[in-house]
């Protein structure tokens, strides 16, 4: 018997394609956002690709694309652009990825120095098929950023690595200058929005960076408007608090498809201010807070604020 697999048609999303679509209010004023066409957009879009390169800007549908690369700012997903985790939320294509590139990391340091990025954030897919999660390839990648561009600040931003014993330990010893890892959502939620994922699980991992490096900036997110209350994510903030996490940020969940989560709800901009005001009150050396607040935007400048924060306490 043969069979034939048709990769070209393949739906983005096989686990979702068959769930009954899931209906969203309609977008409010203030979460809308124009449509890129800057030189400095096509500029960027013609550099990754070039390099052959990913960006999480592109496969999660970011809504600051035009934005951030206008600036010639752009966040790498390495390791391909198909996970192996099937989250509500997310936009990024689903199933089976194919080898690592081993000439990728040397990719994203050539791309680095064409952007003349001052910080950039590399991020990327859940590789669970892999050993190490992909720890060792994220080293790799910091390793080649550093050798092009000496200057330039770097922020990871990494998947949870569930079940991978030593890979935290390897990206650390890499020496990024920020260590992200999203919790994305408040715990009561993780079995509908995070299936594959366990939220204490990435609270540890986030607690083990500063027991590793305590001078290495943390930082974690979460999406509102998914069906949370209010109290659930103020505990998400004393737990962040408790793993000693310096950056918070909290944006609006906006929808990819109807196949998946919808929005309960668009929380206004004068919620996530007051969400602002606690979290700094509770500790935390940087928040950023705001409808379309997402872990890469104004990534550089945030860093910057983020070092003269330290340094003021």
């Amino acid at each position: 018997m043969t069979v034939v697999l048709d990769l070209v048609n393949a739906p983005r999303h096989p686990e979702k394609a068959h769930r009954p679509d899931s209906a969203s209010p309609p977008k409010p004023d203030w979460i809308r956002v124009k449509a890129p066409v800057s030189k400095g957009y096509a500029d960027t879009q013609a550099i990754v690709r070039a390099n052959k390169l990913h960006t999480v800007c592109e496969e999660a549908g970011c809504p600051n694309i035009g934005e951030c690369w206008e600036k010639k700012h752009a966040t790498f997903m390495i390791m391909g652009d198909t996970c192996t985790r099937a989250c509500a939320f997310c936009n990024v294509k689903t199933g089976l990825p194919g080898a690592l590139d081993a000439h990728e990391p040397e990719h994203v340091g050539e791309a680095t120095a064409k952007l003349g990025l001052a910080h950039i954030v590399v991020t990327s897919v859940d590789r669970d098929d892999l050993a190490d999660g992909g720890a060792q390839h994220f080293a790799q990648t910091i390793a080649a950023i550093r050798q092009r561009c000496p200057s330039t600040t770097i922020e990871v931003l990494t998947p949870d690595f569930l079940r991978k014993q030593g890979a935290v330990e390897a990206v650390v010893a890499a020496k990024p200058d920020v260590f992200n890892h999203n919790l994305e959502t408040v715990p009561s939620l993780y079995r509908t929005v995070r299936p594959g994922a366990r939220y204490f699980h990435s609270l540890r991992l986030l607690q083990r960076v500063k027991e590793l490096d305590a001078a290495m900036f943390t930082k974690s997110g979460i999406m509102v408007g998914l069906g949370e209350t209010r109290n659930e994510v103020l505990q998400v903030m004393d737990d962040l608090r408790s793993a000693d996490v310096d950056f918070l940020t909290i944006g609006q969940y906006l929808q990819p498809t109807r196949k998946h989560a919808a929005v309960a709800r668009f929380v206004p901009p004068d919620e996530f201010k007051a969400l602002e005001t606690i979290a700094y009150t509770k500790g935390f050396l940087m928040v950023s807070a705001s409808p379309l607040t997402r872990s890469s935007h104004h990534a550089g400048e945030d860093f910057a604020r983020l070092k003269a924060a330290r340094q003021a306490r």
